[in-house]
């Protein structure tokens, strides 16, 4: 059993060797680091049971290092560029599809200790839906189910209102001095993406739409059953980062903290 744990709660050696070269260097301006990979193996274990920081156990080190890095990487922007390495990797050895991007959004549940966030809750991607207490997801997944880019909003929120900002976060950098690349050839969707003002905003960027009508919108004879059906990749997508039970319930007060565990998940995904 405890092998078992051991293999559940840290990174493997193949994820580690690619992981490694993109973390921060344990000697710089002020004091060094400690040993990356215990550290990081501590937050993924918070990232996996959703577990306080107090209950990190001790093999990983002090639970105060182990938070306080993960707060300083994320207010830092770390774990957002080694997530934007490892695409700009991925799509250079042609793993990264932009054939078609799928997009979605999940509901998460807000547990009572992510309320009292100064500023207010809207400020902080918190919301009221049907399910409660909750911040919305939304994700854009490549063609092969791998997450590009999502947005946080309130539980109350509409998809149709951030496929944009969607659609224009997730830049990749590509071989050489040529622009980034955000937007993929076409955009697969369900009915909550049906609206008239979302088709005219794709079709004005150049990006194939893939997305049910309504009945009473009349019948769309360019509509790909065929591509459609491969829109359960996102939703297998969205399954996946819900394992991670830190993402599965919404414990953080800070969107920033949230954001920042998404980000360790999408990271591990792609690892």
């Amino acid at each position: 059993m405890y092998l078992f744990l051991l293999w559940r709660e840290e990174i493997k050696d193949e994820q580690w060797s690619r992981l490694e070269p993109l973390l921060p260097s344990l000697v710089g301006l002020g004091r060094p680091y400690l040993a990356h990979r215990p550290i990081v193996s501590g937050i993924v274990w918070v990232l996996r049971t959703g577990a306080p920081w107090r209950d990190v156990p001790e093999r990983f080190g002090k639970w105060t290092t182990i938070a306080s890095r993960f707060r300083r990487w994320t207010v830092k922007g770390i774990w957002q560029a080694i997530w934007a390495e490892l695409q700009r990797l991925a799509d250079m050895q042609g793993q990264l599809d932009w054939s078609m991007h799928f997009v979605d959004g999940t509901v998460v549940r807000a547990h009572q200790c992510a309320a009292g966030a100064r500023g207010g809750q809207a400020a902080e991607a918190l919301g009221r839906s049907r399910g409660g207490f909750s911040t919305k997801i939304h994700l854009r997944a490549e063609g092969h189910g791998k997450p590009v880019a999502f947005v946080l909003s309130g539980g109350e929120r509409h998809e149709s209102k951030f496929l944009q900002p969607l659609v224009e976060t997730g830049a990749v950098r590509r071989a050489g001095r040529g622009r980034p690349r955000v937007r993929p050839d076409r955009i697969v969707g369900d009915k909550g993406y049906r609206y008239t003002t979302t088709r005219k905003y794709l079709h004005s960027r150049g990006i194939r739409v893939t997305i049910p009508r309504r009945k009473d919108q009349g019948d769309d004879l360019c509509f790909d059953a065929v591509v459609y059906k491969e829109r359960n990749k996102v939703e297998r997508l969205v399954n996946r980062l819900k394992n991670f039970r830190r993402i599965a319930t919404r414990y953080d007060k800070r969107a920033a903290s949230y954001h920042g565990w998404l980000t360790i998940a999408a990271v591990l995904l792609w690892l």
